[in-house]
């Protein structure tokens, strides 16, 4: 059995690289989204960009890099990666990443809600991004 400690030893997922067909459409969406869930600037460049949690905090940094594939994505059919999560503090900010994504002409899959399924509390909305991504924005508390 472990530890506590031996836990906090354990190595955590430094980055995901995701691949985009226009790095100039996932700039522009990504640069609206993810501070509003969290992260801040990390590397700006011509062929790559990328974001890291806001504040020094710790988790997983967000590479965007072009691809050369014309085969559009789908969480269904093509192996990888099948959605992104984005965890908040407040319900609140489930309804406010949900009305930005209405905004801007996202597919929502879900309106915010409760979702009695996973481990609760669960309150989340999920969305695609341009390019067929899902994405999702969840709250694991009752109250606001």
């Amino acid at each position: 059995m472990r530890t506590s400690s031996q836990r906090e030893d354990q190595a955590v997922l430094g980055h995901i690289g995701i691949n985009v067909p226009d790095l100039g459409i996932a700039r522009d969406y990504y640069g609206e989204l993810l501070p509003q869930v969290g992260f801040d600037l990390f590397v700006e460049d011509e062929d790559q960009f990328a974001y890291m949690p806001a504040n020094g905090k710790p988790g997983t940094f967000l590479f965007f890099y072009p691809t050369s594939s014309s085969t559009p994505f789908s969480r269904h059919t093509t192996t990888g990666l099948q959605h992104l999560a984005f965890m908040v503090r407040q319900r609140s900010a489930v309804h406010d990443v949900h009305a930005w994504a209405r905004q801007v002409g996202s597919e929502v899959i879900h309106e915010p809600r409760d979702f009695p399924e996973y481990p609760p509390p669960y309150y989340a909305s999920f969305w695609l991004d341009p390019f067929g991504l899902m994405l999702e924005v969840v709250c694991h508390h009752d109250v606001d």
